[in-house]
């Protein structure tokens, strides 16, 4: 159980109705700042609604949403908006714009939602580009980048607003292993360098545990497990151990995952970089 002080995103009784139909049955979580949470679960279980509000692209039927305190469905047009500047979203197929170069793909959002001047503009997306190990790329077309790079670029692109919740769709569908587990330590990098707050929508039963702080399972539309990789694997339910046991993955392997700075000591690093860029 998190402390309450500690608590980034508050889901309260979420639900979600089109029409007749029921998509998220009063959903319950806390996400914890600087903490990376995994959802996992099937086709059909909820994933892609639930993070569609969690953006605030969606408003939910019933239930609020918290973030930082402030209930965001409650919002007008207007204020989320600009709420939304706070959050970033690495999209499933990169979502670069093939018509645009690298450097300009990462300085779109600063172009459309600040009034930075272009010299500015170009530190900070050379700075994230940089950061990411993809700054030798800035003026190559997507079309001529790898995979692997394009995740990188899209990366750079959502922290280059510098937000405090980042939401990764699907991070490794459609890559190789090796470039899979080169994406996971990236979101690994990530969370220990900036002590953002992740949550991570996957079916890669491998990345899950590799990268999870806590882990929530969700199926047709209601949360049946959530706790550390650890308290999932050992959850008494047998949609849960046959979800796990399905994907083929070997949990034995992530039993001993090494040390890893803790949620708070990287929300604390955070909250001081942040009171210096204010200085």
């Amino acid at each position: 159980m998190l402390d309450s002080t500690d608590a980034h995103v508050v889901v309260e009784g979420l639900v979600k109705r089109y029409g007749d139909r029921t998509i998220l049955h009063g959903l319950d979580m806390t996400i914890g700042r600087a903490e990376t949470l995994v959802v996992i679960g099937g086709s059909g279980a909820g994933k892609s609604t639930l993070v569609r509000h969690l953006i605030a692209l969606e408003r939910p039927t019933a239930g609020r949403i918290v973030i930082d305190g402030t209930d965001i469905a409650s919002l007008s047009d207007v204020q989320l908006a600009k709420a939304r500047r706070r959050f970033g979203m690495v999209f499933q197929k990169y979502a670069l714009f093939d018509s645009m170069s690298v450097f300009d793909n990462v300085a779109f959002p600063l172009r459309e939602q600040t009034k930075l001047s272009e010299k500015d503009i170009r530190e900070k997306a050379m700075t994230k580009l940089k950061e990411l190990g993809v700054d030798h790329a800035a003026s190559l077309m997507p079309s001529q980048i790898s995979g692997g790079m394009a995740k990188r670029v899209g990366i750079a692109r959502a922290l280059v607003m510098e937000p405090e919740l980042l939401i990764y769709d699907e991070p490794t569908s459609g890559l190789d292993p090796v470039t899979s587990r080169t994406v996971d330590a990236l979101i690994e990098e990530m969370r220990e360098r900036f002590g953002v707050t992740s949550v991570v929508i996957t079916h890669d039963m491998v990345s899950a545990f590799d990268i999870a702080d806590r882990i929530a399972m969700l199926i047709k539309g209601r949360v049946v497990a959530l706790g550390s990789p650890a308290e999932v694997l050992a959850v008494d339910n047998a949609d849960v151990q046959g979800f796990i046991s399905s994907s083929g993955v070997d949990v034995k392997r992530f039993e001993h995952r090494g040390n890893r700075k803790t949620a708070a000591e990287l929300a604390a690093r955070a909250r001081e970089r942040k009171a210096g860029r204010a200085e």
